[in-house]
């Protein structure tokens, strides 16, 4: 396969007047966003709009930007998200709504609709059939993604807890798919609780949204219904005192798989385009009611037809940037027992592991890791 081409431009804004949007604007029209057929056309432009509290996710600007390209081809746009499988402030669509509204995406900020990907309860998805995959069947995609004519993905890159990255990969498989399909994503890593650590806080048990965490009233200890657990991992942030853990290496790795085929469901066989900026990157998703300081500095925008180049561009950029000082990265670099993996997202978080995604999404053709990158001023 040859090298896929991945356009660059950084955050440098020397010309008065050209702004950051401007500047997105430009990138993605020589990147050849314009070479889709537009005419006409309904266009999804999935992003993620940020949980309340979070306020690392992207400015409405950038969708603004991408939006007005995509009407000045003739085209349909719209911005989408589909719902979380956890609580807070998007499990629906009508809080999802109100949150994307408070976080600053309304249709006269962003210049086109917004509508929720899988419906008010999260339950509106497409069955998706796969070919040549080894995990999903069936992939369960929201109605209005898959509805759309033409796909565009507009994705914030930063640093993920289980993914080790969230990237152009995490942003459509796992943010396309309905409640259901994210719980299949989810659904291989069981949470263990070590009770001598386990303070009964009952922090872990707000973030479930499967009853699967049980508090024993004797014991004052939290414990694990495993029937339930779907492995999500949202247990894991909420604990303070380290008393959860997973077998990290099996549930990621089997996540990272689905997820890059959930991806190829999305993708497969319409008019696709992808943008990723590397701006104020948190150690942790977005999904997080909170965001801790930037791990790694502001490298630029990208943008290619290649979801899988994108995001390989994307860690080759920020693996060869040095960690911002103060950083939980940082941090966790200067403890004297902290073994480096000399791997800027293993070392954020040492739980987690992304080379398993990389590698499956190339094995199951949704694109190439070997690319050009192309400069754009």
């Amino acid at each position: 396969m040859e090298k896929a081409k991945v356009y660059f431009t950084d955050f440098r804004t020397k010309a008065f007047g050209d702004g950051l949007p401007t500047k997105l604007k430009k990138l993605i029209k020589k990147a050849g966003i314009g070479d889709l057929d537009m005419d006409g056309k309904f266009a999804a432009i999935k992003l993620h709009f940020g949980e309340m509290g979070n306020i690392s996710y992207l400015r409405p600007n950038y969708a603004r930007a991408v939006a007005d390209v995509v009407k000045e081809f003739g085209g349909k746009p719209f911005l989408t998200d589909c719902n979380t499988m956890y609580p807070g402030s998007r499990k629906n669509a009508l809080e999802h709504l109100e949150c994307a509204w408070e976080n600053g995406f309304t249709p006269l900020t962003v210049g086109c609709p917004i509508l929720i990907g899988d419906g008010l309860k999260g339950t509106d998805d497409i069955n998706v059939p796969l070919t040549g995959c080894d995990y999903v069947k069936e992939a369960k995609i929201g109605r209005a993604v898959m509805d759309a004519d033409v796909f565009i993905s507009l994705t914030h890159f930063k640093g993920h807890e289980l993914t080790g990255f969230g990237g152009v990969i995490k942003n459509i498989g796992m943010g396309c798919g309905s409640r259901a399909g994210k719980t299949e994503q989810h659904s291989s890593g069981k949470a263990q609780i070590d009770e001598t650590l386990c303070r009964g806080c009952m922090a872990c048990q707000k973030e479930c949204a499967n009853q699967a965490l049980d508090f024993d009233e004797e014991t004052k200890k939290m414990q694990v219904n495993l029937e339930n657990c779907v492995g999500c991992g949202r247990c894991l942030g909420a604990c303070n005192f380290d008393a959860i853990s997973f077998d990290f290496n099996a549930a990621v790795e089997m996540l990272n798989r689905r997820m890059a085929e959930y991806t190829k469901a999305v993708v497969d066989g319409r008019p696709c385009f992808h943008i990723s900026l590397v701006v104020d990157v948190s150690p942790n998703c977005d999904c997080h009611g909170e965001n801790d300081v930037p791990i790694l500095p502001n490298l630029g925008m990208f943008a290619s037809r290649d979801p899988l180049a994108l995001d390989q561009a994307c860690v080759d950029a920020c693996l060869a940037a040095d960690p911002l000082p103060g950083s939980q990265l940082a941090e966790n670099l200067a403890k004297p027992d902290f073994h480096g993996y000399h791997d800027h997202f293993t070392n954020n978080r040492p739980e987690s592991e992304w080379q398993s995604c990389m590698a499956h999404a190339e094995k199951i053709g949704l694109g190439t890791r070997a690319y050009e990158l192309i400069k754009v001023k």
